[in-house]
């Protein structure tokens, strides 16, 4: 292969092709395709390349701690937990198609958050654009952005989220100001988008923290309506025997 059409290749970032240029000029010469089908292969094999390459762009972004997969959670050491209903949601996947919130709630270090982020990582597999945030790494950001005259950029920004995992709401209180953002951002996303949550706390408890009865009763009733619920009150923690999920 010359310079130049070394060059042109990533010029047009056609990466896949230039690493197996000499793979296809040897497939070629054997005549196991046809001009036509060779080229078809050679457009397949980029796409692929670029779908995989923007889907761990897409997985990079949403800024998970740790990637945890349905594949490998630990049903088998929460007993109490309804499998049947989890995987139903998951593989029905109506969550992102209808819009739909998933609010897991329960005590800590019970694997709230590996299902969340398996249920985050599948959507962005599948196409769709994603972030990870801790409740109080947002409601930090929606307060700074009071400051800085910026509210409705960074209101704009997590309301445009096709997923948004929002964790470990409930471990701070917050001033009347976030708790207003909040509510924006939460009815913003209100069955236009789909918010995955974990909670320690019930829905009852909210108010503790929120510290507004109105907005609390608001907010809940909104999440609600459209959301799965799953329960996880009765389950144990995970994090004393192998390796720790939140």
């Amino acid at each position: 292969m010359n310079e130049e059409i070394i060059k042109k290749l990533k010029y047009l970032r056609l990466g896949g092709l230039l690493a197996n240029w000499d793979h296809y000029l040897s497939t070629a010469r054997k005549g196991n395709y046809s001009h036509v089908r060779l080229l078809e292969h050679v457009i397949d094999q980029e796409y692929m390349i670029k779908m995989e390459n923007s889907r761990k762009g897409r997985l990079k972004r949403a800024r998970m701690p740790e990637p945890f997969v349905m594949e490998t959670f630990p049903f088998d050491r929460q007993p109490k937990l309804n499998r049947k209903k989890i995987m139903g949601l998951y593989d029905g996947f109506d969550y992102m198609t209808q819009s739909r919130n998933v609010i897991f709630i329960g005590p800590t270090g019970t694997g709230k958050t590996g299902l969340a982020t398996a249920f985050l990582i599948q959507a962005i597999d599948k196409g769709y654009k994603g972030r990870f945030v801790t409740f109080p790494e947002l409601v930090e950001q929606l307060y700074q952005s009071v400051a800085d005259h910026t509210e409705a950029a960074v209101l704009k920004k997590f309301a445009a989220y096709d997923v948004l995992l929002i964790d470990e709401i409930g471990y701070i209180e917050v001033e009347p100001v976030q708790v207003g953002l909040f509510f924006t951002l939460m009815n913003q996303r209100h069955k236009k988008k789909t918010t995955l949550i974990t909670s320690n706390l019930g829905f009852s408890q909210w108010a503790s923290f929120l510290q507004n009865q109105q907005l609390t009763a608001a907010l809940v009733d909104r999440l609600t309506e459209n959301s799965h619920v799953i329960n996880m009150k009765d389950c144990v923690s995970l994090r004393a025997k192998l390796d720790p999920v939140t």
